[in-house]
């Protein structure tokens, strides 16, 4: 286990937690690049006996903001992918469902879109006051990925996870404790503190057990989210491609309303 993959910082603390931080503040954007540089991170944290507990955090105002609007997908990029063809970044998001390390991320600020599908492969997340989640994606005129269209459903329900879907609505830290989505609600500033203190108390018990127990509880989730995104890829891939989805981007980088029209 390397100190740094790329973005991604790691550093061993006392209880055999592995704390790892993305440093791209203050939003903390994700791409390819950074769910490939935290699946390696994962699986090597895997393979560490002494490694019981990730405690996944960043740096900056928000825990990530999500794609970055300002460097949309480029059309030469997106003409090479094809309905047949997974979407890479998925290829690597399925890589993180398959880790075996229990895990704990602190949420502090925005968890944006893809940034909120990472957010909610955790095991557990540690929300505040100022944490703010959205899966905001039909008002950038497509759908969900990351696996989020199994993921939350799992966590809150089938009507609350339509109603976020559908309305593309923001919910604060006391609502994501309220729905299940927060496991831990704390102050702003005792976030880390906090998923610290949930991930020493995992990791002080027998790890075997708690490998076999955590696979036990989540039966085949990797296999059902690669499954979740291969149909979230290509609906994402021809909605990329509207006139809404141009309109989307703009329309939220402009901070007001999109006006679709349904092409």
């Amino acid at each position: 286990m390397r100190d740094r993959y790329g973005d991604v910082a790691v550093t061993r603390l006392e209880g055999n937690v592995v704390q790892c931080e993305i440093q791209r503040g203050p939003n903390n954007f994700f791409d390819h690049q950074l769910i490939k540089d935290l699946a390696d991170c994962f699986e090597d944290i895997d393979a560490d006996a002494d490694a019981r507990v990730i405690l996944l955090c960043s740096e900056g105002k928000h825990f990530c903001g999500g794609a970055n609007l300002g460097e949309p997908e480029s059309a030469a990029e997106l003409n090479t992918r094809t309905p047949e063809k997974r979407n890479p970044l998925y290829v690597e998001a399925v890589r993180l469902f398959r880790c075996k390390t229990p895990l704990v991320a602190a949420v502090q600020g925005a968890a944006v879109g893809g940034g909120f599908g990472l957010a909610v492969m955790a095991d557990f997340r540690v929300v505040c006051p100022n944490t703010r989640m959205t899966a905001n994606f039909v008002k950038l005129g497509f759908t969900p990925g990351f696996g989020l269209t199994h993921t939350l459903p799992r966590l809150i329900g089938i009507q609350k996870a339509m109603l976020l879907f559908l309305t593309g609505r923001r919910i604060n830290g006391e609502t994501a404790a309220d729905w299940g989505l927060g496991d831990i609600y704390t102050d702003n500033d005792k976030v880390r503190p906090a998923a610290l203190a949930l991930a020493t108390e995992i990791a002080a018990n027998a790890p075997l057990a708690v490998t076999s127990l955590r696979e036990q509880m989540r039966p085949g989730i990797a296999d059902a989210v690669q499954a979740a995104t291969d149909i979230e890829g290509r609906e994402q891939l021809w909605l990329q491609q509207t006139k809404d989805y141009k309109e989307g981007v703009k329309a939220v980088g402009e901070k007001r309303p999109g006006k679709f029209i349904g092409e």
